[in-house]
C-alpha cells in the first residue's frame, strides 16, 4: 500500500467573535451533504405529546478517553421503537388495590401508535467491519485523552441519572428506578462550547456528527462514526501527522459545539443571546377589568415598556366586545382602529390595517410617550356585570396581532422553499375567560351546550396556536385576578405556539416581572431536536415542549434511527426528560449519546448545536449506584409520574404509584434487615424517597392548591421546566436567617419554625418568608421589631437573588407566625414534629443548638393534624427510612 502524501499546509484560522471560545476553522471544501429539508408547518390536529436542566455545573474541561475500537466489529441489528404518539400507561404495581404478578411492567399499558422506524425495511447494512490496515500511518487513532475518569464529567446541557450504565439488561431496565437524562438543548452558551462557521462532517450512513470520540485514520483523514461504526470521508481535512495535530479541529476536541450558518440572509455572526432584542412584542390587553385590577395592570405596563431595549418594536391591542388596534402615528395621543370581535377579522379589514397609513408596530425609542398615553387612557369596566359574564373577544384579538406581526411580506425567499417572514411574541394580559367571538365559551357552566362549545373552543385555540408557531410567533398568556379564566380552553393556545401560561394573584409586582422576563427571554424558531445513541440503547419516552417530527423535517440518511422532535420554541428555560432502556446485555466498555438541536435565530442564522457524551458501562450494581445522581433521578421519576396526572381523578392513582415505586426500589437495590420484614433503602439513593414524598404531598399532586386549574398549569410548567426549576418545584429549599445576615440551609421540616428565627422557603413558583410574632413589651418590643425588619429585608434580598433569572418569576409572600397566610408555608413542610426526638435530631441536627426551654417552646407551638411525617410514611411501606446524608 502506497505511503499517503504529506499533510497540506494549514492556513491560520479566522478570528472568532468576541465572547466565544476560540475555534480553529481551516478553510476547505465541505463534505457533500444530503439535501437539507426544512421543518414543515406544524399540523393543526391535536397530537398527544410524549415530549414533555439547567444546573450551574462546570462544563467538560478536557476530552475523554475512548475505548479501543475492535476491528471487524459485528453489524448492528434491530431498530429502536420510538413511541411518541400517546403517553404510556403507568407501571402496574403490586398493591392491595391492584394485584399483579409483577411489581412493574416495562411495556406501556395504553394502546400505542405505529412505532417510528426511520430505517426499517432497508436491506442496506448499518455497519461494516473495519478493514485491517498494514500501513501504520493508516491505523485508526483515538482522539480523546487517555487516563481520564470520564464518569466525573458533567455537561451543562445534559444531566444523566447516572454516570455509568449497567451492562445487564435485566437490572438496567428496572422501571421503578430507570435510566435517562434531562437535556436543555436551548441553554445559553457555556464557556466550554466551541463556535464555528462552516458545514459539519456527518456520517453518510446514520447522520451522526463527527466528535471527539471518533477514531481517525490520520493518513487519509477518514473518521469512524461512534454510533454506527461506519467509516466516512473528511475530504482530507482530518489528515494530520499526529493526534495532537488533528485535535485542532474543534469538533474533535470538545464535547459541545455550535455550527453557525448565516448564508446570504444576514451578514456576520449572531450569538444566540443577542437574538432576544430583535423580535417585536405585541401586548394584548383585557379592557374588562375593575378599577383596582386596572390600576395594578397600568403600573405593570408602564414599568414594562420602560424596561424594553430602545430598538424593540412594540404593538398594543385591547379587547372587550371589540378589538382596538392602537396607532403610533398620531403623536402622543392614544388613537385606535376598532374591529368587531364577534368573528375573525376579514381579509379586507386586515389589508386595510397592514397596507394603510397607520403604524401599529413601532420601535420603543420612537413611541414610548405614545405607549404611556395609551396605558393611561385605559378605563375600568363600567357595566354592572360579574367578571365572568363580561364579553371578551380574546381569540379575535390574538388573530389580529398575529396578522400584523406577519405583516405585508408574508413570505421571504429561503432557498428553494418559502418560509413565513413574521416573527415575534404576543403577550396576552387576561383577567377573565374568552366569552365572545371565535374560540369562546358560554359565560356559565350551566349552559346546556357547554361541553360541546368548550370542545370546539379548545380545537380552535389549538389551531390558532399552531398557526402562530408556523409563523414563528410565540403566544404567552399571563392571567391575574379572581375570575376563573377557563384554563382548559386557553392553555392549548399558549402550549401549541411554544409559549407559557401563568396565573397570578393580581396584576402587581410578580405580573410585571413576568411581563419583562417573557419578552426578553431568548427564543429560537423552527427547532428540531435529534437523539442518537449506541445500538444497545433505546429511547423509550420523551417528555418536553415538542411533538414528533414528521419524516420530511430532517435530512435523509440511509440508516438514520434517531429520535426526532419538532420543538415548538427553543428557549433556555426548557428541558426534555428522556427515558432510556437497554435492548440487550451490553458487551462494549462504553455507550455513546449524541444530542443535536437545529434552530433559527431571530436574525435567520441557522444553528446546529451538537453535544456528544460517552458513559462507561459496568457489571457491578454497587458501582452503578455510586454513580447515580439523586436529584436528576428524582426529577425524571417525577416528570414521568406527573405526565399521567391529567385530571383530579388521576392524582390518587399517582400517589399510590409513588408508594409502590419507592417500595420496589428498596426491594431490588436495598437489603432486608435481619429477623425483620423491613427493608432498608439503599444509602446511595437516600434523598430520592424524601423528594418523592414532597411530590406526593406538594402542590403538584397534593391538596395544597385549592383549584384544579392552578394544579393543571403547574403540572404543565413542571413537565417543560429546566432542571433547576423542576427540582425546586419538586422539593422546597429551606434557609434560616442567622445573626449577621447569613443563612443556614436546613431540611424542609416544620422544626425550622423556631421562635428566634426567620425562614425563607423556595418552592419554585412561590417563595415564602416566615417571621415570628413579637411578644415583648415596651423597649424590648421596639428592639424586636427592629430585628424583625432587618431579618425581613435580608430574607427578601435573598429571595430576589435566588429567583433573579427564573421564569416564570415566583410570587414572594412574607407573613408572620400564626397569620392566615402562614398555612401556605406550613403545608409545604414535612411534619417532623411527629417523630421521636432521636429521629428529629438525626435528620435536623440544628435542634441540638437549642436550649431545653426553646425545645419545649417549639414542641408546644405545633398543632396536631393527621399528615404523616416522612419517617412514618416510610415505615407504612415496611421500609426503614434512609440515613440522612
Amino acid at each position: 500500500m502506497a505511503q499517503p502524501p504529506p499533510p497540506p499546509q494549514q492556513t491560520p484560522p479566522p478570528p472568532v467573535p468576541v465572547g466565544y471560545t476560540a475555534a480553529v476553522t481551516p478553510p476547505s471544501t465541505p463534505t457533500p451533504r444530503p439535501e437539507r429539508r426544512p421543518a414543515p408547518p406544524a399540523s393543526s390536529s391535536a397530537v398527544a405529546t410524549r415530549f414533555s436542566p439547567q444546573q450551574d455545573q462546570s462544563p467538560l474541561h478536557a476530552p475523554r478517553t475512548p475505548g479501543p475500537l475492535t476491528p471487524g466489529e459485528g453489524p448492528r441489528t434491530g431498530s429502536p421503537l420510538q413511541q411518541f404518539s400517546t403517553p404510556p400507561g403507568p407501571p402496574v404495581f403490586s398493591s392491595p388495590l391492584r394485584p399483579s404478578a409483577v411489581p412493574f411492567r416495562a411495556s406501556p399499558a395504553l394502546p400505542q401508535a405505529t412505532p417510528l422506524s426511520s430505517g426499517g425495511g432497508s436491506s442496506l447494512p448499518i455497519s461494516s467491519p473495519t478493514p485491517h490496515f498494514t500501513n501504520g500511518s493508516a491505523e485508526l487513532s483515538s482522539l480523546a485523552l487517555p487516563g481520564v475518569d470520564e464518569s466525573t464529567f458533567e455537561s451543562p446541557y445534559v444531566l444523566f441519572t447516572a454516570h455509568k450504565v449497567l451492562k445487564q439488561k435485566k437490572l438496567a431496565n428496572i422501571p421503578s428506578l430507570g435510566f435517562g437524562a434531562l437535556v436543555s438543548p436551548g441553554r445559553e452558551l457555556s464557556p466550554g462550547t466551541q463556535v464555528v462557521e462552516r458545514e459539519p462532517h456527518r456520517c453518510q450512513n446514520c447522520g451522526a456528527f463527527s466528535n471527539l470520540y471518533c477514531e481517525v485514520l490520520l493518513g487519509s483523514g477518514q473518521w469512524q462514526c461512534v454510533i454506527c461504526k461506519k467509516l466516512n470521508s473528511s475530504d482530507g481535512e482530518y489528515i494530520a501527522p499526529s493526534r495532537d495535530a488533528v485535535r485542532q479541529w474543534p469538533e474533535l476536541s470538545s464535547s459541545a459545539i455550535d455550527y453557525v450558518q448565516t448564508g446570504i440572509k444576514r451578514p456576520g455572526f449572531v450569538p444566540m443571546s443577542d437574538s432576544r432584542v430583535s423580535a417585536p412584542v405585541f401586548l394584548v390587553i383585557d379592557e374588562c377589568l375593575d378599577e383596582t385590577h386596572l390600576q395594578h395592570l397600568q403600573g405593570s405596563l408602564h414599568a414594562f415598556v420602560d424596561s424594553l431595549p430602545p430598538t424593540t418594536r412594540i404593538g398594543i391591542i385591547s379587547y372587550g366586545r371589540t378589538v382596538s388596534v392602537y396607532d403610533f402615528s398620531e403623536g402622543s395621543m392614544a388613537s385606535a382602529d376598532v374591529l368587531p370581535g364577534d368573528k375573525s377579522p376579514t381579509e379586507e379589514s386586515l389589508k386595510a390595517l397592514i397596507y394603510g397609513t397607520g403604524v401599529y408596530l413601532s420601535p420603543i425609542h420612537a413611541s414610548l410617550p405614545v405607549a404611556h398615553s395609551i396605558f393611561s387612557s385605559l378605563r375600568p369596566y363600567r357595566l354592572k356585570l360579574p367578571e365572568a359574564s363580561r364579553d371578551r373577544c380574546l381569540g379575535t384579538a390574538v388573530e389580529v396581532a398575529l396578522a400584523i406581526i406577519q405583516g405585508p411580506s408574508a413570505e421571504m425567499s429561503r432557498g428553494i422553499i418559502r418560509r413565513p417572514g413574521g416573527s415575534g411574541r404576543i403577550l396576552v394580559c387576561a383577567g377573565g375567560p374568552n366569552t365572545y367571538g371565535p374560540g369562546s365559551v358560554p359565560h356559565s357552566f350551566n349552559h346546556p351546550n357547554y361541553p360541546y362549545m368548550e370542545k370546539t373552543a379548545i380545537k380552535w385555540m389549538e389551531h390558532v396556536g399552531h398557526e402562530a408557531h408556523r409563523h414563528n410567533t410565540v403566544v404567552d398568556i399571563l392571567c391575574a385576578g379572581t375570575c376563573p379564566v377557563r384554563v382548559p380552553v386557553l392553555q392549548p393556545l399558549a402550549k401549541s405556539s411554544g409559549g407559557v401560561f401563568v396565573l397570578h394573584d393580581d396584576f402587581g409586582e410578580a405580573f410585571g416581572v413576568n411581563l419583562q422576563r417573557a419578552s426578553s427571554r431568548a427564543a429560537g424558531s423552527h427547532g428540531l431536536f435529534e437523539i442518537r445513541c449506541s445500538d444497545d440503547i433505546l429511547v423509550s419516552q420523551v417528555i418536553g415542549p415538542g411533538e414528533e417530527a414528521p419524516a420530511d423535517a430532517r435530512e435523509s440518511f440511509k440508516n438514520d434511527l434517531s429520535a426526532s422532535i419538532q420543538m415548538l420554541s427553543v428557549e433556555e428555560t426548557q428541558s426534555f426528560a428522556l427515558s432510556m432502556e437497554t435492548k440487550r446485555d451490553i458487551k462494549s466498555d462504553h455507550v455513546f449519546f449524541q444530542f443535536v438541536v437545529h434552530y433559527s435565530t431571530a436574525f435567520q442564522a441557522e444553528i446546529s448545536r451538537v453535544i456528544t457524551i460517552r458513559l462507561p458501562t459496568v457489571d457491578s450494581v454497587s458501582a452503578y449506584l455510586d454513580s447515580i445522581q439523586e436529584d436528576v433521578v428524582s426529577v425524571l421519576i417525577s416528570k414521568r409520574t406527573i405526565l399521567h396526572a391529567k385530571a383530579a381523578s388521576d392524582v390518587t392513582d399517582m400517589r399510590l404509584t409513588i408508594d409502590e415505586r419507592v417500595k420496589d426500589i428498596a426491594l431490588r437495590f436495598g437489603h432486608q434487615l435481619p429477623k425483620s420484614k423491613l427493608h432498608r433503602f439503599p444509602k446511595e439513593l437516600s434523598s430520592v424517597p424524601e423528594n418523592l414524598f414532597h411530590l406526593r404531598r406538594g402542590p403538584l399532586l397534593g391538596s395544597i392548591i385549592g383549584h384544579e386549574d392552578e394544579r393543571s398549569i403547574l403540572r404543565n410548567l413542571f413537565l417543560h421546566a429546566s432542571f433547576d426549576l423542576s427540582l425546586r418545584m419538586l422539593a422546597p429549599r429551606c434557609l434560616m436567617h442567622r445573626e449577621g445576615g447569613t443563612f443556614e440551609e436546613l431540611p424542609a421540616y416544620d422544626l425550622a419554625m423556631q421562635s428566634n428565627a426567620a425562614v425563607v422557603l423556595d418552592h419554585g413558583t412561590d417563595v415564602f418568608i416566615w417571621l415570628v410574632t413579637e411578644l415583648a413589651l415596651g423597649a424590648e418590643l421596639a428592639a424586636q421589631e427592629g430585628q424583625s425588619a432587618a431579618a425581613l429585608a435580608a430574607c427578601r434580598t435573598l429571595a430576589e437573588e435566588l429567583t433573579e433569572q427564573r421564569f416564570p418569576a415566583p410570587r414572594i409572600l412574607a407573613f408572620k407566625e400564626g397569620s392566615s397566610q402562614a398555612r401556605y408555608f406550613v403545608s409545604r413542610l414535612i411534619p417532623a414534629h411527629r417523630d421521636p426526638p432521636y429521629e428529629q435530631e438525626a435528620r435536623f441536627p440544628q435542634l441540638l443548638s437549642l436550649t431545653p426551654e426553646q425545645r419545649t417552646k417549639l414542641k408546644s407551638s405545633f398543632v396536631h393534624f393527621d399528615d404523616l411525617s416522612f419517617c412514618e410514611w416510610m415505615r407504612s411501606l415496611t421500609l426503614v427510612p434512609p440515613e440522612p446524608n
